[in-house]
């Protein structure tokens, strides 16, 4: 009897992982505004190690490294940082798995690498620009009715707003671009243009050109998640449109909110620190 129940148990587990995920558990009911659009109001945010290397990439000592004698070691001015400085593996967010960087572009990561801290705008508090700012460890608001969308950020206070209507092009290049967004279905998709060239992408190197445009696409996957899409054009860097996704988790403790991590003062020493008219010791 009991052999008889095992294998019956067995088989409804088999038949049950066989099913659809629609049909073992029915996506949760999403809300929406008074236009049955759906209502993205809420702080996001991602939980993945992409702001490290957006590629899958193996846990390594550094963030910038230098040869060792048995492998690679932290560069000298990280050594003091130990674990804090060490970069935690990753699965990557890469459709396909790599970046297809143009020789010249690779080459440049390459160095972009090895020179992480200096090179590394959010080491100096710039703004993070898109499609970065939405999976630094940081989290993020959506404020949303029928007629405007705005997206706040905690780092470095960034804020973007979603024009709901064809405004032409950037009139000039900018940190977070221009954004213009509509709707395809449940799904707004945002195109950006007018993106700087001094932001990166993630700590690894990964950099753009000035003709950098992205479209973002954002789906809600239930009532506290939402499935983030971008996909990256590039013709100066890249040889060819590639894409990025991840979940995007609502933060639904008691309380959440956006706290203060305007970073600029943080980082007045580092940058004009030398310019005191007693500097300070470095």
């Amino acid at each position: 009897m009991k052999s008889t129940l095992g294998i019956l148990t067995a088989a409804g587990a088999l038949a049950l992982a066989a099913m659809p995920a629609a049909a073992q558990s029915p996506p949760a009911e999403i809300a929406r505004l008074a236009n049955g659009k759906p209502d993205l109001n809420g702080i996001w945010q991602a939980l993945n190690s992409a702001n490290y290397d957006l590629e899958r990439h193996m846990a390594r000592a550094s963030m910038q490294l230098r040869e060792g004698p048995h492998g690679p070691l932290p560069d000298v001015p990280l050594l003091r940082l130990g674990a804090v400085g060490a970069v935690p593996g990753g699965m990557g967010v890469v459709e396909g798995g790599k970046i297809p960087y143009t020789p010249e572009a690779a080459a440049k990561r390459e160095e972009n690498r090895k020179n992480w801290l200096n090179r590394d705008p959010e080491i100096k508090c710039y703004l993070p620009g898109v499609p970065r700012a939405n999976y630094m460890p940081f989290p993020f608001q959506i404020f949303h009715n029928e007629n405007s969308i705005f997206f706040a950020y905690e780092f470095a206070g960034a804020t973007r707003e979603i024009y709901l209507e064809d405004v032409g092009p950037a009139e000039t290049d900018s940190w977070m671009g221009q954004s213009v967004g509509r709707w395809e279905g449940d799904t707004l998709v945002v195109e950006v243009s007018g993106l700087s060239d001094q932001t990166w992408l993630d700590r690894s190197g990964t950099h753009h050109s000035y003709k950098l445009r992205v479209t973002e696409r954002y789906t809600p996957a239930g009532p506290n998640h939402l499935q983030y899409e971008a996909v990256i054009e590039d013709p100066e860097v890249f040889t060819r449109p590639w894409k990025i996704s991840m979940p995007l988790y609502r933060r639904i403790e008691e309380g959440a909110r956006l706290m203060d991590f305007k970073c600029v003062e943080f980082v007045e020493e580092l940058i004009y620190g030398e310019y005191r008219r007693k500097p300070l010791e470095r």
